[in-house]
């Protein structure tokens, strides 16, 4: 069975940090290009972030780069973002997502994890 099982959200105060983690199994963890999305209320899903099979690449939203930081760990089969210098604007359901590299039909979803940027 194949899971993304994300961790790592909870409450955080404007300014603050929070580190969000994509768990994989199921899946040849390495082949694959990891993602974040998230979906705020009221909002489409957005692209967030992105990076390559080997972690030799990285993609940022123009809204939060320099903000966060997209990281893996192919050992690990876990995937990471980084939230520094958050902003109320940054409230939304995190989601993981993993894209095969060779093969962009199979791809998969996490069930997400609610981030809040409250004061």
């Amino acid at each position: 069975q194949v899971q993304l099982v994300e961790s790592g959200g909870g409450l955080v105060q404007p300014g603050g940090s929070l580190r969000l983690s994509c768990a994989a199994s199921g899946i040849i963890f390495r082949l694959y290009v990891m993602d974040w999305y998230r979906q705020a209320p009221g909002k489409q899903r957005e692209f967030v972030a992105s990076i390559t099979t080997s972690g030799g690449n990285t993609n940022y939203a123009d809204s939060v780069k320099g903000r966060f930081t997209i990281s893996r760990d192919n050992a690990k089969n876990a995937v990471y973002l980084q939230m520094s210098s958050v902003k109320p604007e940054d409230t939304a359901v995190y989601y993981c997502h993993a894209e095969h590299s060779t093969w962009a039909s199979r791809d998969y979803w996490g069930q997400g994890t609610q981030v809040t940027v409250s004061s």
